[in-house]
């Protein structure tokens, strides 16, 4: 009997729900999106019910296409944003919105814990990177400070896996590598207790630690209802986005790298070993509990690309699809040389996370003449992404000795062939597509299903089943323009880091 998965990939703009069968093909699928709320400059917030309210339109969507009986689906799994904070009370009620992880409030919180431990640079010597207003654990100090009565009554802080594992089961968890964006030990397979004592955080509010292969429980009678779905359905600890992804690139046995192109972005290298946070590059618990992942996460890419659909081609866009718009798009920008006329974009729009910590940095539209047009904007937008990519992988190289050589590329943007040819040129290396890029964390977490019931012997399997659809190799002749447009984007970051946080860091800074 044919048996299936039910995964919910819950990103920072949607849902998306996809039915996946033994063989890890998408059997259909479904998104639902969702917006942020914008409290204040470098507030990022969102409405936890929206993901769920997401994740059960979708389900029903799926198993309407499908046609499959409902009997037949062997589990239900999520793969969400990390470093969500969701507070509860004791009757499960949310206390407060989610604090996102491009939420950068806290920023004092991050400046106090790391004096108390002794200041920056003992900080960083022991846990390996310093923290940023951007952090879970100077966030949730902030709500202890800011947001007394809300922080006081919350049983649990659940991040979004957490929250949506509870409103299908009743039961709070809190799976490992979600933990691992709050404070987790990689060796010890538990929390930072030291780390959370001094920031004077009670541990007691974090809910019971679960693998990702773990089978947490049962639907509830209401999430049963709410899904049109036998209530005995079970659902799995399942990740965090980036350890999914990993996963469903194909890229996930020792040293293999992959770069996620959506509305953030990011590069990482799986490995056995536990390494130290180090330039804003952080070792996370992996979806496979015996591995982890080294991961540099850019703050945002995608979202940067419809910031300036919005904003540079509002007119095209009214009756206009998105593929016909992104059709237009890729005519304009196919008539820009690599390297942009000299045009540098940095697409700090929301700070920064790594290969640099910022939380005051922003954009920079650097060199512009009256020869650059819109489309060089775009051209230089996704270049500066690809950048960005390449510095974390010199970083990931020096501070971690590995050896990267081939890339496999997963995400929305990923189908955008200019856009990997010129992160090929730019990063030197071979970038390899795979043929359901969008589906890549969908795919990903349902393997948590498949090796947690037994159905995979390992997730070695899943990498086996994967299988690359295009190769892009780098171009010898645009080598040393790049090259040098790259230190020129280095040092834009250098230059202006201290005006950026001049002019920023007291308008962030309200509570």
């Amino acid at each position: 009997m044919a048996k299936y998965v039910i995964a919910h990939d819950v990103g920072t703009s949607s849902v998306k729900t996809a039915l996946v069968n033994e063989a890890m093909q998408v059997l259909t699928h479904h998104t639902t999106g969702y917006s942020f709320l914008y409290p204040q400059p470098g507030w990022v917030e969102q409405n936890p019910e929206d993901y769920w309210n997401a994740a059960v339109t979708n389900t029903r969507k799926v198993i309407a296409q499908s046609g499959i009986s409902r009997n037949d689906i062997l589990g239900i799994v999520f793969s969400t944003q990390a470093m969500g904070i969701i507070p509860i009370d004791k009757n499960g009620s949310v206390l407060h919105t989610n604090i996102t992880w491009v939420d950068g409030r806290a920023e004092d919180q991050a400046q106090w814990l790391m004096n108390k431990i002794g200041g920056r640079r003992i900080f960083k010597a022991l846990v390996g990177i310093e923290i940023t207003g951007k952090d879970v654990v100077a966030k949730l100090r902030w709500l202890k400070e800011k947001r007394s009565e809300v922080y006081d009554n919350a049983r649990y802080m659940l991040d979004v896996n957490g929250y949506l594992k509870y409103k299908a089961t009743g039961k709070a968890t809190f799976e490992w590598s979600g933990a691992c964006s709050y404070g987790f030990n990689l060796k010890r397979k538990d929390w930072e207790h030291m780390l959370f004592k001094a920031a004077g955080i009670d541990v007691n509010k974090f809910a019971p630690l679960v693998r990702s292969t773990d089978r947490v429980g049962t639907l509830t009678p209401e999430a049963a209802k709410e899904m049109d779905l036998p209530q005995h359905i079970a659902v799995y600890g399942g990740c965090d986005d980036t350890q999914s992804a990993a996963m469903g690139s194909g890229a996930s046995e020792e040293g293999e790298a992959h770069i996620y192109l959506g509305t953030s972005a990011w590069a990482a290298v799986s490995t056995a070993r536990n390494l130290k946070h180090k330039n804003g590059a952080v070792c996370l618990q992996s979806a496979n509990p015996t591995s982890n992942l080294v991961v540099g996460i850019t703050e945002s890419a995608g979202a940067n690309f419809e910031w300036m659909i919005e904003h540079f081609y509002k007119e095209e866009k009214k009756g206009a699809t998105e593929g016909e718009i992104y059709e237009l798009i890729n005519r304009e920008t196919d008539s820009i040389p690599y390297g942009s006329d000299h045009l540098i974009f940095t697409p700090w729009l929301l700070g920064e996370r790594c290969p640099v910590s910022s939380t005051t940095t922003r954009g920079t539209i650097f060199n512009i003449g009256l020869e650059h047009s819109r489309a060089h904007m775009i051209n230089a937008l996704l270049e500066g992404i690809g950048f960005n990519l390449k510095w974390i992988f010199q970083n990931l190289e020096r501070d971690f000795k590995f050896k990267v050589e081939k890339i496999r590329a997963i995400g929305g943007g990923s189908v955008n062939h200019k856009w990997m040819q010129g992160i090929a040129n730019i990063t030197g290396k071979k970038v390899e597509t795979i043929e359901q890029p969008k589906m890549a964390g969908a795919i990903g977490v349902s393997s948590c299903v498949w090796v947690g019931s037994g159905h995979l012997k390992s997730f070695s399997e899943l990498s086996q089943m994967i299988k690359v659809a295009k190769v892009y190799h780098p171009q010898p002749e645009h080598e040393q323009l790049l090259n040098d447009l790259f230190v020129s984007y280095q040092e834009l970051y250098s230059e202006l880091k201290r005006v950026y946080d001049r002019i920023n860091r007291k308008r962030f800074q309200k509570s």
